[in-house]
């Protein structure tokens, strides 16, 4: 039923990354993509995944591939089954910008107990440990239910 999904995020370089590359390693015989509301671009240039993100990842035995931060548009949205968000806001304003999308939008923790995922950028390292570790728990729950 669902074999094209898509996790966002705000800017595509933390954690909708590393959810992408989890639920991919997991899932192989989906299509997994990922893309940011407010997707990271300097100087017309996408950005790459977070470096402390990949760093954290690397520490708990994940490898990811090379990431361009993406932003989410009609297209993409029109192109997936479902698309996982971290937050309830995110999941509103995909709501009033694609309303044709709300019924197939859900938050990443929604198996722990619709647990919102809050955004590491420039935070601690713990903060991102604890990221990871709610994405990590949440991508688990999303492979069985897959």
């Amino acid at each position: 039923m669902f074999e094209r999904i898509i996790v966002v995020c705000l800017g595509n370089i933390c954690r909708s990354p590393t959810a992408k590359f989890m639920l991919q390693q997991a899932l192989p015989n989906k299509h997994v993509d990922s893309a940011g509301i407010t997707a990271m671009v300097r100087d017309g240039k996408a950005w790459e995944m977070d470096a402390k993100a990949r760093a954290i990842a690397e520490a708990n035995g994940y490898s990811f591939a090379e990431h361009r931060a993406q932003q989410l548009n009609r297209e993409l949205v029109a192109n997936h089954d479902l698309i996982l968000v971290m937050d309830n806001e995110q999941r509103n304003y995909i709501g009033q910008r694609y309303p044709e999308a709300l019924a197939k939008t859900m938050l990443l923790g929604h198996w722990l107990n619709k647990k919102e995922i809050p955004d590491p950028f420039k935070r601690s390292d713990e903060v991102y440990q604890h990221v990871f570790e709610l994405i990590e728990k949440s991508c688990n729950e999303w492979k069985t239910k897959l």
